[in-house]
């Protein structure tokens, strides 16, 4: 194993055969601090707005005099905070421990569960949106609030990321989520990825996982980087494209690019075809009745 620079073989070994990890107060106080207030910044945007726009998903319950958010579009592209911290050790570091020294940007989100109303998101795997050449492929929540069984955490499924990648479909179009009890999922089964503000969580891109409405008083505000190798190039039909391989590199988050795929035997379904509205997972999921994540 190459010389690791944050984790322990035991984090790595863990991450391998679980799919995820939580490293707990990895965010320094003061960088929380500005995220959060960032994003009272965009509170303040979104007060007499009617719609989602291409930077704010709003809530259904969001009226223009009480603004509600649900996400953040890319906010590293908005916010010198949230990508100053996308690009520090803090998050790099540990991917880089996991899946190499060359990392690329799949995306970025910040999802607010505010509290009592936020949206829950339902069971699915990253990688059934985005499948790729090869499955180093992760994201990174940062906690921005303390994060507890009351305020609708992540929850996944040991050890899924291990599996298929299950039909997302639902009448013969992507809808986004996935039956666990139709693909033999136990509840009891699911673990929830807790943590105090400023902890860090880190899951595969094929792990089953979801979360809960937010019933508690308690805010429940997560920044997710998005990831991969550099060389898992994106399969065609996936929701990931680009414009051209400058477009494309540009998006690196350290080390070099490539013009050679690394193919590994994963499993692949294509997300195809697409819903008519499509803008957010929210409005795919949104889409058809299905199983919803419970406490």
């Amino acid at each position: 194993m190459p010389e690791l620079e944050v984790l322990t073989p035991e984090q790595v070994s863990r991450y391998r055969e679980d799919g995820y990890l939580v490293l707990e107060r990895r965010i320094p106080p003061e960088t929380i601090q500005a995220v959060r207030d960032e994003i009272a910044r965009f509170q303040d945007e979104a007060r007499g707005m009617t719609e989602s726009s291409d930077r704010l998903d709003l809530e259904d319950s969001h009226t223009p005099e009480d603004p509600r958010i649900r996400r953040i579009k890319l906010p590293h592209r908005i916010s010198d905070v949230v990508r100053d911290l996308m690009y520090s050790d803090h998050i790099l570091a540990p991917v880089r421990d996991l899946i190499g020294p060359d990392l690329r940007l799949q995306t970025s989100k910040l999802n607010m569960k505010s509290a009592g109303y936020g949206a829950a998101i339902d069971w699915h795997q990253d990688f059934a949106f985005y499948p790729h050449t090869n499955d180093d492929v992760l994201a990174v929540g940062v906690m921005i609030d303390d994060m507890a069984s009351a305020n609708g955490p992540l929850m996944i499924y040991p050890g899924s990321h291990l599996g298929p990648i299950h039909d997302h479909h639902r009448n013969g179009v992507f809808a986004g989520a996935l039956d666990p009890a139709a693909n033999g999922y136990d509840p009891k089964d699911a673990v929830e990825l807790t943590g105090p503000a400023g902890s860090i969580s880190i899951h595969h891109g094929r792990i089953v996982h979801g979360s809960a409405l937010n019933t508690s008083s308690l805010d429940r505000r997560v920044l997710f980087y998005e990831m991969m190798a550099a060389d898992a190039f994106p399969i065609m039909g996936a929701m990931t494209g680009f414009d051209d391989i400058a477009e494309f590199n540009g998006r690196m988050l350290c080390g070099s690019p490539t013009l050679e795929p690394r193919l590994a035997p994963v499993p692949v379904r294509i997300p195809q075809p697409q819903p008519q509205h499509n803008r957010s997972i929210y409005e795919i999921q949104g889409g058809v009745k299905r199983a919803k994540v419970t406490m």
